[in-house]
């Protein structure tokens, strides 16, 4: 499991620089995928063998009014959340009381606090991180976020007591999450999946206190559903934050094999669904769009076709996924659910035997040969399956330059007419011949 690490700090410290120049360290599935905004106040950094959440937190400014109510809220809770913490502060110039105020905060944490010196652009000011000792923690890293200096010398301190990371859990059992926004009806719907009342159910968004994993049986088989904290810990209630609720969904997202999503019928599809549902696809994940509290909607057989063309049209970066539509309340369809999730799992896991593959590949180029480029066409030698979870297919290619990206996605759209990928983004990826 990966761990969480945030960065802290007063504005202008360079913060968000810094968050940006270690997110490009992730090698992602998707960069930008059509019909989703990114918030980048997440994302995964890999550094060697090592993984770990990274998570951005607004500047602390001690003089704004909101500051006990809101910043700081949001400050604790990604403290509370995280491993290690990363506090940002501006080399070459004084500690101010913002500074001193935050490193308060962070003492009271006790967890391992990183100093980064941020803006430290030549290798002679290095020696002005002594400045800032005072701070009393244990680890000061001198970078520049602008320059990329002193980016990898700050990745090993952070992950210097890190595992190498693996996603290997119990292979034998289909793990799957329910996850989505605060008050969506995520313990209500494992409530009524298991017909029994093993979570705490409230109409407060924020009751559930941990993410609870729960083994149950379906037809003979085994499975384990994993529902997501809501925003209540420590005896402390963190109020219209909900983008950093998406800390938890992260982790539960990491450990599933299929993530269900929840969407409300009540209030409708809102930009943090699309977040969420962003970040199970950088993770690779299969999904299944559910939208709960159908119980509210009239007309439902019209009501059906207009909310899925909705989210057809919202959730265009996963044309693939499959949409129940159920009550949790009421206990209503709550049968279409496991089916689906077992189907994308399926999905995710499946294997395609490489002579029908390139049976396929050669027949989808023979229908539409890719365009030339500078008296230069793709040709495409040979095609495997490099692995599951999610389905990788790498094409042998003699120039992988020539590869359009409306190309790729025909031969992604070929490769799903003919095999069955519901529910499972799938990952394409060209070398030329002969490269390792």
């Amino acid at each position: 499991m990966r761990k969480t690490v945030c960065l802290i700090g007063r504005p202008n410290t360079g913060k968000s620089s810094l968050f940006n120049r270690l997110i490009k360290e992730k090698r992602s599935i998707i960069d930008d995928a059509p019909g989703i905004t990114r918030d980048r106040i997440y994302g995964i950094v890999n550094h060697e063998d090592k993984s770990f959440h990274l998570i951005d937190t607004g500047g602390i400014d001690s003089t704004d009014e909101d500051f006990n109510l809101n910043i700081k809220m949001q400050a604790e809770l990604a403290i509370d959340e995280s491993d290690v913490i990363v506090f940002v502060i501006e080399g070459r110039s004084s500690l101010t009381s913002n500074d001193l105020e935050i490193a308060n905060l962070l003492r009271k944490s006790n967890k391992k606090i990183v100093v980064a010196v941020n803006k430290l652009d030549d290798p002679r000011h290095d020696e002005e991180i002594y400045n800032y000792f005072e701070l009393g923690f244990d680890a000061y890293i001198p970078v520049s976020a602008e320059h990329n200096r002193g980016i990898k010398d700050l990745l090993n301190e952070i992950t210097k007591d890190f595992n190498n990371y693996s996603t290997e859990e119990d292979e034998s059992i289909l793990k799957f999450s329910i996850i989505g926004r605060p008050n969506v009806g995520k313990s209500s719907l494992i409530n009524a999946l298991l017909n029994e009342e093993r979570v705490i159910v409230s109409d407060v968004a924020g009751t559930t206190r941990d993410a609870v994993d729960t083994r149950f049986t379906y037809e003979k088989n085994d499975y384990i559903v994993i529902d997501t904290a809501g925003m209540r810990k420590k005896g402390k209630i963190y109020y219209n934050i909900e983008k950093y609720s998406l800390i938890r969904s992260l982790k539960a997202i990491d450990r599933s094999d299929v993530c269900a999503i929840i969407i409300s019928a009540e209030e409708g599809i809102i930009e943090h669904d699309k977040h969420i549902a962003g970040y199970a696809l950088d993770a690779g994940k299969a999904v299944v769009l559910v939208v709960n509290k159908w119980d509210k909607i009239d007309n439902k057989d019209k009501a059906i076709k207009e909310w899925t063309q909705n989210i057809r049209d919202n959730f265009q970066f996963m044309p693939y996924v499959n949409i129940v539509f159920l009550s949790a309340l009421e206990k209503k369809r709550i049968h279409t659910l496991m089916p689906e999730v077992i189907k994308a799992y399926a999905s995710a896991t499946k294997e395609v035997k490489t002579s029908v593959l390139n049976d396929c590949i050669r027949e989808a180029a023979l229908l539409h040969p890719a365009p030339s480029y500078k008296s230069q066409r793709l040709k495409i030698y040979f095609v495997h399956q490099a692995g599951t979870k999610p389905p990788k297919f790498e094409f042998s290619v003699n120039n992988k330059k020539l590869v359009h990206f409306s190309y790729e996605r025909y031969l992604e759209n070929k490769i799903r007419e003919s095999f069955d990928f519901t529910g499972t983004p799938i990952i394409i990826k060209f070398s030329n011949r002969g490269e390792k």
